[in-house]
């Protein structure tokens, strides 16, 4: 089974997700494109004061899923995606929809035109054993973007993390919009989730990895070998 790390950008890398609704219309498109029947963009989709949440959180998917999603963070301006395909060309036809789709609604909510995505988004095949033991990790850190005092979390070394372990888990547990919650343990978006892959060790597992490739060195773990 091949593996993908999708990754794309907003256009001069500007805002994709304004609110929280824009955050979670974007969840409700990656269950409700991950499906072998064409897509149907309605004027509707954009109208949607609360995405509804309710109709996809706990329902699961059915079988004619085009990928399995086994990894996802939603930032600002981009977006990790970590998949593997169902059926051939699975993972192309499925970020095609969901980047159309989500562009769709993007341009009626706020009446703009034009492209949204910097371009095709780039895929990256999941080749080396370090590249499958970090790059679900390095996904649920990228939220550490955003909390002071943690923004070289990239740099491991030379303590370039300045905050307590609690800190780090206590904020990852408080951001919604990735997968981390689910491979903890609690319910956030399960229905769009395949988590056996990663989660064979069982709950708790991934928090104590969490933490340890924080303390790992910038000499042991190589950040461009886990993403390309």
């Amino acid at each position: 089974m091949d593996i993908y790390h999708a990754l794309n950008r907003g256009v001069d890398k500007r805002t994709l997700f304004l609110d929280s609704q824009d955050y979670a219309r974007f969840v409700h498109d990656m269950y409700a494109f991950n499906n072998t029947a064409p897509a149907r963009h309605t004027n509707r989709s954009a109208r949607l004061e609360n995405p509804p949440m309710v109709d996809f959180v706990s329902r699961p998917l059915g079988k004619n899923r085009l990928v399995d999603i086994h990894g996802w963070v939603l930032m600002k301006n981009h977006y990790h995606l970590l998949l593997s395909e169902r059926v051939e060309g699975g993972v192309t036809l499925f970020l095609r929809k969901l980047n159309i789709g989500y562009a769709k609604y993007f341009n009626e909510r706020y009446k703009r035109s034009g492209t949204l995505f910097q371009g095709r988004t780039k895929k990256v095949l999941i080749e080396r054993d370090t590249q499958f033991l970090y790059i679900l990790l390095y996904i649920h850190l990228n939220p550490l973007d955003y909390l002071k005092g943690a923004q070289k979390w990239r740099m491991r070394d030379k303590g370039s993390t300045r905050l307590s372990t609690k800190d780090v888990l206590e904020y990852l547990s408080k951001y919604r919009w990735s997968s981390y919650l689910d491979y903890c343990g609690e319910k956030n978006f399960p229905s769009i989730l395949t988590t056996t892959l990663f989660d064979s060790e069982g709950v708790g597992k991934h928090q104590k990895s969490i933490v340890g490739y924080l303390k790992e060195t910038g000499e042991d773990i190589d950040q461009e070998k886990i993403l390309e």
